[in-house]
């Protein structure tokens, strides 16, 4: 009789531990399969970090890189940024950066002025419009 009752005792234990370990098992397989929340997409500060500032500055108080600062960048005339010789591109550039040459420039540089020396290009409309939108905020 007491075999019996110990016999009982050890089974409902290891019932009860067997049990627990199930929905523990379940509840990881839950967690585990739950999408995780979307990416916030980059904003255009964020893109001028990672694809402009490692030539361009966007303030005036960061010595001059590769590139001319492009702080207050929209209504400059093409070439003439205080502080920067530009490549010889640039002396025959007759205009004024607004949004529709910034958006030409980023797609393709040496269309815009044959000769430029910048060597980046974006594919893509969407991130040189958030970039665009950035440098008028710089304004």
């Amino acid at each position: 009789m007491y075999m019996t009752k110990l016999r009982a005792r050890w089974t409902a234990k290891w019932t009860l531990a067997l049990g627990f370990c199930s929905a523990m098992f379940a509840v990881q397989m839950t967690a585990a399969q739950m999408p995780l929340p979307a990416a916030k997409p980059p904003d255009g500060a964020t893109l001028f970090k990672q694809q402009c500032a490692t030539c361009h500055t966007s303030n005036t108080s960061d010595p001059v890189r590769q590139g001319p600062s492009l702080y207050k960048i929209v209504g400059r005339h093409a070439g003439k940024a205080d502080g920067f010789k530009y490549s010889a591109g640039f002396a025959n550039a007759d205009f004024v950066w607004d949004d529709t040459r910034l958006d030409a420039w980023l797609t393709n540089p040496q269309q815009v002025i044959p000769g430029a020396v910048m060597a980046y290009r974006q594919a893509k409309p969407e991130t040189r419009a958030m970039i665009i939108a950035y440098l008028k905020e710089l304004n």
